[in-house]
């Protein structure tokens, strides 16, 4: 078996380093000097016009093709740069396609439920008509629509990043078949709890992991889930713009228990990079082997490394 990394070096086709773009440079270079059968690099197919527009105002897509008006183009808190929108159609296009490869497997009957992922990053702020914290684009609203287009009939975004989801929030509302499992440590993009989306922001390092054990083992008929989007977030790390006290071996202890409850469900997982950065006290490659606890959990059921 074999977990399909979707990944372009077009995500990060912009003149300016930020580790929104950069740090998918570095997790793919960690996979690619892993002698891992179970994984592969994967170009994916960029988003597409129509598939942006199904998620986001055409006013804002054209702020980010153009750069005019100004404000509008930066909302993001990134900046605007001429290649922006085509960088961003992309990494959309990398969770898109993790997506719907992790949904055909739970599909067949004939294939086992395999996860995927894409090394995309800075989706869950941005909202229908701006974007917001880093995030441009909403990759994981538009991998969702995706997977129902497909014929997914519930899909759960389970958003473990540092900062709660409220732009994935605001537009899955009224989107049915869609729902948000968000468990934060930083309230900055909090949103009111309901039926569709809900919310728990940590307060102490603690109870980190059992408050995400009991949440995911508090989701109503998790057999039903056809697909997870797993917003796999590495900033709730105390080094990575977290929380202290929450450790590297509490990261790897989450990752494990995230894909030990999809498969005990036999739900497949579709996961994106998500938050993690440098400037408190990791450096960006440090940051990188962060993220490949998520990469190593999602291919444990089928590892087989050389040595």
């Amino acid at each position: 078996m074999t977990v399909s990394i979707f990944y372009s070096p077009s995500f990060n086709d912009i003149p300016d380093s930020f580790d929104t773009f950069t740090k998918a440079d570095e997790v793919a270079k960690l996979i690619q000097g892993l002698n891992n059968s179970s994984l592969a690099l994967c170009e994916p197919r960029t988003a597409t016009s129509v598939e942006l527009q199904g998620v986001h105002d055409q006013d804002y897509l054209d702020a980010l093709l153009t750069g005019l008006p100004l404000d509008l183009a930066i909302s993001n808190g990134i900046g605007w740069y001429e290649g922006l929108l085509a960088a961003v159609s992309a990494s959309t296009g990398g969770l898109r396609d993790a997506a719907l490869e992790a949904l055909a497997s739970g599909a067949d009957p004939d294939v086992a439920t395999c996860n995927t992922g894409s090394l995309s990053s800075g989706l869950h702020h941005a909202r229908y008509e701006h974007g917001s914290g880093y995030c441009t684009i909403n990759g994981l609203v538009v991998a969702a629509r995706a997977a129902l287009a497909a014929g997914a009939t519930r899909v759960l975004i389970l958003d473990l990043d540092a900062h709660c989801g409220g732009g994935t929030a605001e537009l899955i509302e009224g989107l049915d078949g869609v729902e948000q499992l968000d468990i934060s440590v930083n309230s900055f993009d909090f949103y009111t709890s309901r039926e569709d989306a809900h919310l728990t922001v940590v307060s102490n390092s603690s109870s980190y992991l059992d408050t995400i054990a009991e949440q995911l083992g508090a989701i109503h008929q998790p057999e039903g889930i056809d697909l997870i989007l797993y917003n796999a977030g590495m900033d709730p790390h105390e080094y990575a713009s977290g929380m202290s006290g929450i450790t590297t071996d509490m990261m790897s202890q989450r990752e494990s228990m995230v894909f030990e409850f999809a498969r005990q469900n036999d739900i497949p997982v579709a996961f994106t990079l998500a938050g993690g950065y440098t400037g408190h006290g990791l450096t960006l490659e440090e940051v990188a082997q962060l993220h490949m606890l998520t990469v190593l959990a999602a291919c444990a059921p089928f590892a087989r490394v050389s040595s």
